[in-house]
């Protein structure tokens, strides 16, 4: 059953779903027809409000093409590329390819997304030339199946949020210690149910593929870095005072120590706080360490920068669409509406549906908590519903559907060099199957 089943998803998603970049536009549009068929917005005003907050997320923008570019310069680095590759081989066969790939990244997500994704991708891609006969795309759809327990980890955004003082629903719910949410018994239930049959379900998923995903291992290096390769083995010649310092492995090195003393800074002043921002200063300064001299480096940079465009492109339109959704009511409107149908039972998981929904066009942990927050709060204070889980429930449901929400998948597809509609058919499988323990734990726990 399960053959036919993913077959059919996967020809689905190759013959309809556009590039994520179209996907994007195809959401615009969707949500400024919506905004004026369910809410008192005239054209002027969607048309405002997609403008207005089109640039909002360009911080976050910055973050994440920071995150495929610094991974990249650190995974070209000698060091760690026989890390990953001594890690790869843990896996002689296709079904051990994809439970490695698949575990790696689920522990690395739960420590912090952005890191999750990038040692992700970068894994597969080493597995993959030590296993050729592996089906590439189900591999990159389990490395991406990892970034399914972000929001239950130590990066989880809105678990985090409530246990810091003066958060915006401080004076509602007071701090809520992350014991009640990310080490409570339904998210403990949930995390680990995931964990231990996310990789099972993609080794299935690679049973029943029909072998059309295998692909030559020499494709995946590409001619930048073999370039850059060669330049690093050549002699350093160096005739100018110029050339000199852009060849200095004494200024890579102290530029690198600097760096990780304020890493370690950080870590004493704020504990394990591995956050989006510290994740890239790590990478950064440790592959400026890892390539020894200023000119290798820059040469790697080169070579990692052309795979930040996706992001650099489409993060403003789902910018543009959050502003929409916001300004108009929308978000709010289809929050209500499930707060209307909920009992004291009922109300995380409807919760938890409202949030997969509201995560297409709102595709950012923290920003949903914003709009969704102060509705589904008082909703469940009025009704007697633990805040904790519900909570908990709205960030289940922002991770749940971004598994077939191209936003997250852009850093993983633009180091896997893949298409969205390569793994997305696969993703689909992967939701069907985590709705089942993400609903027990918010009904049952």
């Amino acid at each position: 059953m399960l053959k036919p089943l993913t077959a059919f998803f996967d020809r689905m998603v190759q013959r309809y779903l556009p590039d994520a970049f179209l996907f994007a536009i195809i959401l615009t549009f969707i949500v400024f027809i919506l905004g004026l068929g369910f809410t008192d917005s005239s054209p002027i005003h969607m048309v405002q409000y997609w403008g207005d907050g089109f640039w909002d997320l360009l911080d976050f923008a910055m973050q994440m093409s920071l995150i495929v570019i610094t991974g990249y310069i650190l995974a070209n680095t000698p060091i760690v590329k026989q890390l990953l590759s001594k890690l790869s081989k843990l896996a002689n066969t296709p079904s051990q390819a994809v439970v490695l790939v698949s575990f790696v990244a689920a522990i690395a997500c739960l420590i912090n997304y952005g890191f999750g994704l990038v040692v992700g991708a970068l894994l597969a891609i080493h597995v993959t030339r030590r296993v050729p006969s592996v089906d590439y795309r189900i591999l990159m759809a389990s490395a991406y199946s990892g970034f399914l327990l972000w929001h239950g980890g130590l990066s989880g955004s809105i678990p985090l949020t409530i246990a810091t003082e003066d958060h915006f629903l401080a004076d509602v719910i007071g701090v809520i210690p992350i014991t009640e949410t990310l080490l409570s018994n339904f998210n403990l239930f949930i995390v680990m149910t995931l964990l231990l049959s996310l990789p099972l379900l993609n080794r299935l998923l690679m049973k029943s593929s029909d072998g059309s995903g295998k692909i030559d291992p020499e494709l995946l290096e590409n001619q930048t870095t073999a370039a850059v390769e060669a330049r690093n083995e050549e002699p350093i010649e160096s005739h100018t005072p110029a050339e000199r310092l852009e060849n200095s492995k004494i200024v890579s090195l102290i530029v690198g120590l600097l760096g990780l003393a304020y890493v370690i800074y950080h870590f004493i002043q704020n504990g394990l706080d591995l956050n989006i921002n510290i994740v890239n200063f790590i990478f950064l300064f440790l592959g400026i360490i890892f390539h020894q001299t200023p000119r290798r480096f820059l040469d790697s940079v080169t070579s990692a920068v052309k795979n930040a465009g996706g992001i650099i492109v489409q993060f403003p339109f789902y910018a543009g669409i959050m502003g929409m959704m916001v300004a108009s009511g929308l978000s709010e409107q289809l929050s209500l509406w499930f707060v209307s149908i909920s009992n004291d039972f009922t109300l995380p998981w409807f919760t938890f549906i409202s949030a997969g929904i509201v995560n297409f066009f709102v595709p950012s942990g923290g920003g949903q908590w914003a709009i969704q927050g102060p509705i589904m709060i008082p909703a469940a204070l009025e009704i007697g519903v633990d805040t904790a889980k519900t909570a908990v429930a709205v960030a289940w449901g922002d991770a749940w559907t971004n598994m077939i929400q191209p936003f997250w998948a852009l850093p993983l597809l633009a180091i896997a060099g893949l298409k969205v509609k390569d793994i997305m058919g696969f993703c689909v499988m992967i939701l069907i199957w985590s709705f089942i323990p993400i609903s027990i734990g918010l009904l049952f726990f």
